[in-house]
Parts: structure tokens; sequence; C-alpha cells
């Protein structure tokens, strides 16, 4: 499949845990005729994961790997590389995706795999990322795509996008307005890639064309959502 006649669309691997909702975003952006990516497999380590239930329906691989049943995460990330392998797949995208990759797995998709993260890194990595920019009074969040190395949550940046903390927000709340950004970010990120429009020089990413690095609309914005 190609894009307005042009080079072959990327064909993209997405790594899933919980509901889905990132991938739902990855989904309705490959469905309009000029992305330059179509979702090729989704892989779940929770056999229950709504997401592969969002995967079913819209007609895509959703395949299930329980981390449980592999002696080890060496013998889980070789697994899961055959599975990406097996559906040809050019991008990894990681979203809601709640185990760690190792080497073996990196060194399979060389910068070619990404991740949302509800925080604006450095700031707040691993888990609960709303929820620590409350407790430590914050007065900006927000979200970040970044590639995906051997550190937590510590790859290259590839785009940003804030959302200003309200002096009554809840970790609910401030995650909810959050959600919001990260399902425009990622496909926009997702896109760049695909469009080969990256580029990293020295931990620092560059985007041909140009890109804006913190999204100055959704501070702006009363409730920080678009």
């Amino acid at each position: 499949m190609s894009v307005n006649g042009g080079e072959a669309k990327k064909r993209l691997g997405v790594l899933v845990s919980g509901s889905g909702s990132n991938l739902q975003a990855l989904i309705d952006a490959c469905a309009q005729p000029d992305y330059p990516a179509e979702l090729a497999v989704v892989i779940s380590n929770v056999p229950t994961a709504f997401a592969l239930e969002r995967a079913r329906r819209a007609n895509v691989s959703a395949v299930a790997l329980d981390h449980k049943s592999f002696a080890d995460r060496e013998a889980f990330d070789a697994e899961l590389v055959a599975a990406l392998r097996a559906h040809r797949v050019d991008v990894v995208c990681l979203a809601g995706f709640m185990r760690l990759v190792g080497k073996s797995f990196l060194d399979a998709f060389p910068q070619r795999v990404l991740n949302i993260h509800p925080s604006l890194l450095p700031a707040f990595p691993g888990l609960h990322g709303p929820r620590q920019a409350v407790k430590h009074g914050a007065k900006v969040a927000g979200c970040t795509v970044h590639f995906v190395d051997a550190g937590l949550d510590s790859g290259p940046i590839i785009a940003q996008a804030a959302v200003p903390v309200l002096p009554e927000d809840t970790e609910e709340t401030l995650a909810a307005r959050i959600l919001i950004q990260e399902h425009q970010l990622y496909p926009l990120a997702v896109r760049w890639l695909c469009e080969g429009r990256i580029e990293i020089r020295d931990r620092t990413v560059h985007v041909r064309g140009g890109a804006p690095a913190i999204d100055a609309h959704a501070l702006r914005s009363p409730g920080g959502a678009r």
C-alpha cells in the first residue's frame, strides 16, 4: 500500500497492556488515506486487555503473549521480536505497554521503537506521571513522545505537548486532560518518523520541516485540552 502513489506505508506494531486509548488514536490515524503508516499487529502481554478487542474491531491482527508464561524477560523479548518480524513490522509503538524491553529487542528495531509518556520528560519518568506532577506542585504537566532506549523513559525526545496544572486538579482530572493531548501527539510523531523526517544528532531530535517542542496552544487553553 502506498501514500498518494508514493512510498509504501510503514507497518506499525503496537505493544499494549491496558484499554488501548492511544492505540485507538493510531487506528484512527491509520484510517486516513494520506497517513504514512498502517497497523500490522497489536500485541499485549495481558490476554484480557481491551486493546486487543480494539484491534480486532479494526481488523488488525491481535496477539496475546502473556509474559508470565516465559522464563525471563529475554525469552519474552525474543518472542515479541519474532511476532513483530512475522508481521513485517517497520516501527514499534509502545502504547501503555507496562513492560520494560531489553537490549536484544531494541537492537532488533534500532531507532524504530517509540513510547508515549504522561509527563514532560525528563521530569517524572516511570509510573504515575500525573500523580507526581500534582504531588510536587508542578504548574505545567503534559506528555512526551520519545525514542525508547535502555533506560527508564530516557530516550531522545521527539515531541511534547504541555498542559497546565490547575489548582483544583487531582491525578485523575489532570491525567484525563493529558490523555487528550497524547491522542493528538502520538500519531503526529509517528507520522514524522514514517515520513523519514526525523534525525537524531547528539541526543537531540530534529524534524525536517520544523516542529514545535511544546504545544503552546494547550498552555493557553482554559482546560489545557483541544
